[in-house]
C-alpha cells in the first residue's frame, strides 16, 4: 500500500473520531505544550518572569509600536494583570513605552535591544522545535495542523486573530 493511500485512509478515519481518540489528542496537546514551553520557562525563571511576560515580549516584537490596548485585546487579559507585567518589563529595560504620535493618550510599545535579545532567546528553541516537527510531519500535515489550530480559535475572534497574524508575518 502506498504512503499516500495509507495517509488518505487514516484521514478518512479521522473524520469519525471516538472519545478515546479525542482524549488522546487532548493529552498529546498537553504534552506538546509542555515541551513547547519548557525551554522558555527555564529562561524566564532566571528573570523571575512567567509566561505572560513571554507573550508580551513576543507580540511587541512581532508588532513594534502596538498600543497597550491592542496588546490587551490580543492577550485577552485584564488591564491590571497586563500593567503589572508591562511595568516590570519597562522597569527592567526590556520594553520601552512611548507616547503616541497621533494620540498622546496612547502608549506605543517597543522592545529595547535587551528585550529583543531576550525574546530571541525565548523563541529560538520554540522555532527549532516547530521546524523539526514540521519537517518530520511534511507539508500536508503542517497545513492540516494549522487548519486544526485555526478551527480551535473561538469563532467570534478567529477573523481578527488571523488578520493579526497576516499583518504580522515576516
Amino acid at each position: 500500500m502506498s504512503q499516500r493511500f495509507a495517509t488518505a485512509q487514516r484521514s478518512e478515519h479521522l473524520l469519525f473520531l471516538t472519545d478515546d481518540q479525542l482524549r488522546n489528542g487532548i493529552e498529546l496537546m498537553f504534552f506538546a505544550y509542555r515541551g513547547f514551553t519548557a525551554d522558555p520557562d527555564r529562561l524566564l525563571e532566571d528573570y523571575g518572569y512567567g509566561r505572560a511576560h513571554h507573550r508580551a515580549l513576543h507580540f511587541v516584537n512581532r508588532r513594534p509600536g502596538l498600543t497597550v490596548n491592542t496588546l490587551l485585546d490580543i492577550l485577552g487579559v485584564t488591564k491590571q494583570s497586563l500593567n503589572r507585567v508591562l511595568r516590570q518589563l519597562v522597569e527592567d529595560g526590556l520594553i520601552e513605552s512611548r507616547v503616541g504620535r497621533e494620540d498622546r493618550r496612547q502608549r506605543n510599545l517597543y522592545l529595547t535591544d535587551a528585550g529583543r535579545k531576550l525574546e530571541k532567546s525565548l523563541s529560538e528553541a520554540q522555532r527549532a522545535r516547530m521546524r523539526k516537527a514540521y519537517m518530520a510531519a511534511g507539508p500536508e500535515a503542517v497545513h492540516g495542523f494549522r487548519t486544526v489550530l485555526e478551527q480551535m480559535i473561538d469563532p467570534e475572534i478567529r477573523p481578527r486573530v488571523l488578520s493579526l497574524m497576516e499583518n504580522g508575518d515576516d
